[in-house]
């Protein structure tokens, strides 16, 4: 038996995330058969904005490596003491990407790069990449921007039952999320 139980703590933030201001369109889960590595994914947006353009895709991943290390501090934990709080030793990573359609009017890499940066924080650092794609030679460039967070997901507090870990975390997706939508009609008027 796990000692936590990951389709609970997404289906927490799920509801955590809905409680922020975002609406929840899908939710897909992956295991890989030969490691047994797993992957949670989740689309969602601003709940104002379901017409688009934004897609905000999370994703946590689960290494079983990690989860079998965590069950096995745990279970030494209970052997010794009667109400266990293991130390803060093992991470899931979970990802955040934004994405847009094609860009006519593409921003200035650097400049949203530095804007996003002020609003992620030390504790939501953001990657701003574009890909400019030609339909043909003579026309012009359509750039694709995306954006990438990631942040680690303590076992242990999900383990004790920290409520509030990602509520800075969402806070902030929300902030980048309104941002991107402020500034698109700029960026896709031709």
């Amino acid at each position: 038996m796990a000692v936590i139980d990951v389709a609970g703590f997404i289906a927490d933030l799920k509801s955590h995330a809905m409680d922020h201001g975002f609406h929840v369109h899908d939710e897909r889960h992956f295991v890989e058969t030969y490691s047994l590595r797993q992957a949670w994914e989740v689309d969602l947006h601003p709940d104002y904005a379901c017409g688009g353009p934004l897609d905000l895709h999370l994703a946590l991943e689960v290494d079983p490596r990690v989860m079998l290390s965590f069950e096995d501090l745990v279970l030494e934990l209970e052997e010794e003491d009667d109400e266990p709080e293991p130390p803060d030793l093992h991470r899931f990573p979970l990802h955040f990407n934004w994405g847009m359609p094609p860009l006519v009017n593409g921003p200035d890499l650097l400049l949203l790069a530095t804007d996003l940066a002020g609003i992620g924080g030390p504790d939501l650092p953001l990657e701003v990449s574009a890909i400019d794609s030609y339909a043909s030679v003579t026309d012009g460039a359509e750039r694709t921007v995306g954006i990438v967070a990631r942040v680690e997901v303590s076992l242990a507090a999900v383990y004790i039952g920290q409520q509030d870990i990602l509520c800075d975390v969402l806070d902030r997706c929300h902030q980048v999320s309104g941002f991107l939508l402020e500034h698109a009609p700029l960026w896709m008027d031709s």
